[in-house]
């Protein structure tokens, strides 16, 4: 897509994104509230691409970084990108998975600048709707996703984490409860989220036994990367709607609480600890 052209459509992606939702999480979020019906509209995302109804800039967004990396030494091993975080459903589908994308990877929400020049900044990808409403239109779940670039950043990495939103009823939880349920393929990355969670007082529980929940088919995206395995949160509606003081697309950017910060550290720690452990042959 050339340059000036995409940069049009981010435009006009940030002023629709930037109108006012309703106030409250539970009725913005578009996707967690009709999870329920378990049908899309769009059997894939370039299906949804083609589809003249739906426009990039002022229904859907896509964003996304990959980091340069080179190693032109003959004698010495450099570092190459491990991770990608990946929000499937951003924007006004899942709301505060955009966010949460953003800063595990690194960047702050708001300016996209680094926000920690000792820590490490991971690859990024994410699908948004910017409509004022019905977002929940654009779901393609994560099995069926083959955005070109997503399938790329995840093949190309040992790790991957996506960010979704769900209900609690969705996991067997009485209403109202904050939680995360943890799923994918990677055991290990898996425990270690877990674990972290734990630690900061964050409600978290295994999802592989959640089958609606559990991120475990081979074909979800997320499960796509080098080792063919990887972790998928799904935070409910409560906790995520803790997260943020200002409950807007503008807001979300810049207000987050104690609660968001806690489960960015969480998450960055648990890669962290996974990624000590890997070496890249």
């Amino acid at each position: 897509m050339p340059a000036p052209s995409r940069r049009t459509l981010l435009t006009a992606a940030t002023a629709t994104a930037a109108a006012p939702f309703l106030a409250g999480l539970a009725a913005q979020d578009a996707y967690a509230a009709t999870a329920a019906a378990k049908k899309d509209n769009f059997l894939t995302n370039t299906a949804l691409y083609a589809d003249p109804s739906v426009v990039e800039g002022t229904d859907y967004a896509r964003r996304y970084r990959r980091h340069a990396m080179f190693d032109d030494d003959r004698t010495e091993r450099h570092g190459f990108a491990k991770s990608v975080i990946l929000a499937l459903h951003g924007g006004g589908i899942e709301i505060g998975t955009s966010e949460l994308c953003l800063a595990i990877a690194g960047y702050d929400p708001e300016s996209l600048a680094p926000t920690s020049p000792q820590g490490p900044v991971y690859d990024y990808w994410m699908f948004e709707g910017v409509r004022k409403k019905d977002n929940g239109y654009l779901h393609v779940t994560s099995t069926n996703c083959d955005d070109h670039v997503a399938r790329s950043l995840c093949a190309s990495s040992l790790n991957a984490l996506s960010l979704h939103g769900c209900k609690p009823e969705q996991a067997d939880l009485p209403s109202g409860t904050p939680a995360v349920l943890v799923g994918g393929l990677n055991a290990t990355l898996r425990s270690y989220l877990l674990a972290e969670f734990k630690a900061v007082g964050i409600r978290a529980q295994d999802a592989t036994g959640i089958s609606d929940l559990s991120g475990t088919a081979p074909d979800n995206i997320v499960n796509r990367t080098m080792l063919g395995k990887g972790a998928q949160l799904e935070i409910t509606t409560p906790l995520r709607e803790s997260m943020f003081q200002v409950n807007t697309p503008d807001g979300r950017k810049k207000d987050q609480t104690q609660v968001f910060r806690d489960f960015v550290d969480a998450t960055r720690a648990a890669l962290q600890r996974l990624e000590a452990g890997q070496k890249i042959l």
